[in-house]
């Protein structure tokens, strides 16, 4: 889907990012859930996440479990 296709209440980027439009963005869903979309292609497509889903995915970012390594 794209974003106009979905209803998201507000879009944030985090407070950590270096560069005003090359990161991600978060957004939470009017009916439940989380989109994320890059900041460049606002228009363009984004990912939906059920809420349960995000909670896993921030709290496992949380613990360091997704280090990248």
């Amino acid at each position: 889907m794209t974003v106009p296709e979905i209803a998201v209440r507000d879009w944030y980027k985090s407070s950590y990012s270096a560069q005003a439009n090359d990161c991600v963005e978060t957004g939470q869903l009017v009916l439940g859930g989380m989109a994320v979309r890059d900041s460049k292609d606002p228009d363009g497509p984004a990912l939906m996440f059920p809420v349960d889903t995000w909670a896993a995915f921030v709290g496992a970012v949380k613990a360091g479990e997704l280090s990248g390594a």
